[in-house]
């Protein structure tokens, strides 16, 4: 018969980790689901999400019929119903480093690429490789967050440098200069920008690398929006400067196909000096993504197809649709009396706007405006905070354009709803 002792309740050993909710809390996808829950659920009109960028649900932005047509024909081969190396498959890999060449001075090779399940996992893996005590990261302001969330994940100290609105968004280099020390492992660059819509000049890209070269660090570049350039600068990969700075460079199809579901993207070695196979982060890089997972094979089996056959003409009309997209924004910015753009997107699928409070008579802060505008007008659009930059607001244009219109102009309703009376 069972005593008393045994039945006594102990108290639980296990708890969550602090460290996930701290990290989750940072990214987009927390300040937007804090939004999302905000909705007016009586509001019979539907809302517009201007918030994140994935133009996917949209029909004007279908992606390309080849790459359709690449995932059919790699799905009812049968011959990607495998797992896949760690690193990826060859033919696929092969595929990546002949594809990024086009735009670089020297032939990458396959050895340079590693798949992974869209670029937030080459993210994950390239910090995750360079976390060790005391190590620190230098992140540009504003930014995308999921860069401080992995880094305070992997406990890597993160300062920020700051971007400068009134030269295009440029990178501070002075500021990182300063910032640095000897526990500082590398820069994070983002082109064409995230949250900014900005696209680097050479010459800047250029600067970038030698002052990477200077401070003995690497350059970390997220081209997820590579191409995706449609103002007066040409995109340029960091990876031409990579014999003067060791870069990696993480990128993905999601955007450029508009295909974030298919969650394949790469982590990229602009290494032609060796640098980073004589330190090891090449065996690091490795040795993650063998006790991590895999994009989908079948995606895989379908990248070469999707890179080599897609045509110019679908880039094109993407560029053009985004091109005025990005009028139409700046455009009905303007009649906003609380809004502010310094500088016009030229590139990926945002713009950056100051949010002038005084303004306003009853809006405390970014986040305050936001919570307020979805509860009122159903409109999504992303607070600075989430990306850096207090007051200010990441809005998306990569939608339809009809919805584009009616989310500016709810907009800008609310604002002269909750103008100061003069």
């Amino acid at each position: 018969m069972a005593t008393e002792n045994e039945f006594s309740p102990k108290e639980w050993s296990f708890k969550g980790d602090e460290l996930l909710v701290r990290s989750s809390a940072v990214t987009v996808r927390g300040v937007l689901d804090k939004l999302m829950g905000n909705l007016n659920p009586n509001d019979p009109r539907p809302t517009i999400p201007l918030g994140h960028g994935d133009p996917s649900p949209f029909p004007s932005f279908r992606t390309a019929p080849e790459a359709e047509n690449a995932i059919s024909d790699s799905l009812y081969s049968a011959k990607f119903n495998c797992y896949s190396p760690s690193v990826g498959t060859l033919p696929a890999r092969k595929a990546v480093a002949e594809h990024l060449s086009r735009d670089l001075p020297y032939k990458l090779s396959p050895d340079d690429v590693y798949l992974t399940s869209g670029c937030t996992q080459a993210i994950e893996v390239i910090l995750t490789v360079l976390a060790r005590p005391n190590a620190n990261i230098l992140l540009p302001r504003p930014g995308y967050p999921y860069y401080e969330a992995r880094a305070i994940f992997s406990n890597i100290e993160f300062r920020y440098f700051d971007l400068l609105p009134e030269k295009d968004w440029e990178v501070n280099l002075h500021t990182v200069e300063l910032l640095a020390d000897e526990n500082t492992v590398a820069i994070v660059i983002i082109n064409p920008g995230n949250p900014c819509g900005n696209v680097y000049k050479y010459e800047h890209l250029k600067k970038v690398a030698e002052t990477a070269r200077k401070l003995g660090i690497l350059v970390i570049s997220d081209e997820v929006y590579y191409h995706l350039a449609f103002g007066k600068n040409p995109f340029v990969p960091m990876g031409v400067f990579g014999s003067i700075a060791p870069v990696i460079t993480v990128g993905s199809i999601s955007k450029r196909w508009i295909v974030p579901g298919w969650r394949i993207g790469w982590l990229v070695t602009n290494d032609p000096n060796g640098i980073l196979k004589k330190h090891g982060v090449v065996d690091s890089i490795i040795a993650f993504l063998n006790i991590s997972s895999d994009p989908a094979t079948i995606v895989q089996g379908a990248i070469i197809q999707v890179l080599e056959k897609t045509k110019e003409e679908f880039f094109l009309k993407i560029l053009n649709q985004l091109r005025e997209a990005a009028e139409t924004c700046c455009s009905k910015i303007k009649e906003i009396p609380c809004f502010a753009c310094p500088s016009k997107p030229e590139g990926a699928m945002f713009a950056l706007v100051k949010l002038d409070l005084s303004l306003l008579e009853d809006i405390e802060d970014d986040l305050d405006f936001c919570l307020k505008l979805s509860k009122e007008e159903s409109v999504i659009v992303l607070p600075g905070l989430a990306v850096g930059l207090k007051n200010w607001l990441r809005i998306t244009y990569s939608v339809e354009p009809s919805a584009l219109d009616d989310g500016l102009n709810r907009i800008k309703a609310f604002c002269l709803r909750h103008a100061k009376k003069q």
